[in-house]
């Protein structure tokens, strides 16, 4: 065996491992961050004169939830002649008429609520909310995606923080609508709750960077100004001029306490869908705005370091798909696994991460040691088609912005099936996956014929995890309506 292939293998293999290992480090200084600063939100008082507020609710082809998402927003504790609504809606279906007897049953009501339609779907999302700026008339704007149900306090409870004139954005919790609904929108909720339990309020608390989640939160209209305005040019539009705001010393709030609850995904391939999204876009700005980071002189050290694990965070699926790739070669050639005890003290500090955010939404331990391996095996699974999104952005290939397909389920037996904005063609990347489940059952059988144990159980749960993803892929896309 040559020098030359040993370090082929094992060169990537524990850059591999070792950034998996630096980021959940980071993960565990948030958790330090969270658990130091966490205290009851009080509420603010609101201003003597109401600000006037422009809510935006961009859509494209959401026939089942749109008029969910209207409802909730008329029913807002706030002055109809303080608050503008805005439908920025790009539809291409019955979506459109749905929203237009909307508006006329509102508009009767004495709501002032426009639909706004473009003449083309130029810029996707980030295009709708530039055009709907240029016509809206508030100092601030709330922004809600389609599958949200705001509740009727979030504008009174959001809105006084803006008396300090530093802050840019006030962002709020998400909630699930749907969480007991499957497996796999309790997994996705057990991901998403750790994201914004843990890791908003420690960035926030700590004075790093944080992110408007795209959704459900209220900007100032001079902010978005002074960043440059929303741009089209990534995937997560949200993510890219927060980092720009920021970067001009705009602060940002997160408010823990204030919860507005969505709807998850219930199909594989609308979790992928939403999945190569995020993924890809985190990619796309870290390519964009890290540079920048880096060169802010106004910046200290750790906010940098922070903000550089937050926009490489999908770069995980990377490191994880190689490090589960060359986990084989590396038992066949005889390399050693020591270097795998990184891997598992990473997991060891991902748990703390996961367990700090479990434990404060209500779970006991019982239930974590049950959902956190079932959480871990699932991102195993979508780590090949994660880590494909990713290397796009790096790339800087460009792929259009697809919609998560919603289906207004949010209780068991909730029927989702007839959809009409369901992919009924099995994703292509499925049959890799399945590739990958044969390949690692064979590294389960090299380490037994070997006698090297170390990664059977790092190799059963990557059989799982593909299997599991790729299973749901092909039942999810070959269901009959």
């Amino acid at each position: 065996m040559s020098d030359a292939l040993q370090y082929i293998v094992l060169t990537p293999y524990l850059l591999s491992v070792l950034f998996i290992f630096a980021y959940s480090v980071s993960q565990a200084g948030l958790v330090k961050s969270y658990w130091q600063a966490r205290k009851r939100e009080s509420a603010l008082p609101l201003p003597a004169r109401l600000p006037l507020v422009t809510v935006q609710l961009p859509v494209y082809n959401e026939r089942y939830v749109i008029e969910r998402l209207i409802d909730a927003v008329a029913q807002f504790d706030y002055p109809k002649e303080r608050l503008e609504i805005q439908i920025l809606d790009d539809s291409t279906d019955d979506t459109v008429d749905i929203i237009s007897r909307k508006i006329i049953h509102y508009q009767s009501l004495g709501y002032n609520i426009a639909h706004i339609r473009r003449a083309t779907r130029t810029g996707y999302k980030a295009g709708a909310l530039a055009h709907g700026l240029t016509l809206a008339k508030g100092e601030f704007v709330a922004i809600f995606d389609a599958d949200f149900v705001p509740t009727p306090d979030f504008l009174k409870k959001s809105i006084p923080y803006f008396g300090d004139a530093a802050v840019g954005v006030v962002q709020s919790r998400w909630g699930h609508l749907n969480e007991n609904f499957s497996l796999i929108t309790r997994l996705q909720a057990f991901g998403l709750d750790a994201h914004f339990t843990v890791e908003q309020t420690g960035r926030n608390a700590g004075g790093h960077f944080i992110n408007f989640n795209g959704t459900a939160g209220v900007w100032r209209v001079a902010t978005i100004a002074a960043a440059g305005g929303w741009s089209a040019d990534t995937l997560t539009e949200d993510l890219d001029l927060s980092y720009r705001a920021q970067q001009q010393g705009w602060r940002f709030v997160y408010l823990e306490g204030l919860i507005s609850p969505a709807e998850l995904p219930v199909t594989m391939p609308a979790v992928k869908s939403q999945q190569y999204r995020w993924t890809k876009g985190a990619a796309e700005c870290a390519r964009k705005n890290l540079p920048a980071v880096w060169r802010n002189g106004q910046l200290s050290w750790a906010t940098k370091l922070y903000a550089t694990f937050h926009l490489l965070n999908s770069s995980i699926f990377v490191a994880t798909l190689l490090t589960a790739l060359l986990s084989v070669p590396v038992l066949l050639l005889g390399l050693g696994w020591q270097w795998l005890a990184f891997f598992q003290l990473s997991l060891v500090s991902m748990g703390v991460f996961y367990w700090a955010a479990f434990r404060r939404n209500g779970g006991n331990l019982g239930q974590f040691l049950l959902r956190f391996p079932a959480f871990l095996v699932i991102m195993l699974g979508l780590s090949l088609h994660n880590a494909v999104a990713v290397l796009e952005g790096y790339a800087g290939k460009k792929t259009p912005f697809i919609r998560t397909p919603k289906f207004n389920v949010t209780q068991r037996g909730d029927r989702w099936q007839a959809n009409t904005y369901l992919a009924r063609q099995i994703p292509p990347m499925t049959w890799l996956e399945l590739g990958l489940v044969l390949y690692f059952v064979a590294g389960i059988a090299l380490g037994l014929y070997t006698e090297q144990y170390s990664a059977l159980a790092f190799h059963a749960l990557l059989v799982v995890g593909y299997g599991f993803v790729a299973y749901y892929s092909v039942r999810h896309s070959r269901v009959k309506s």
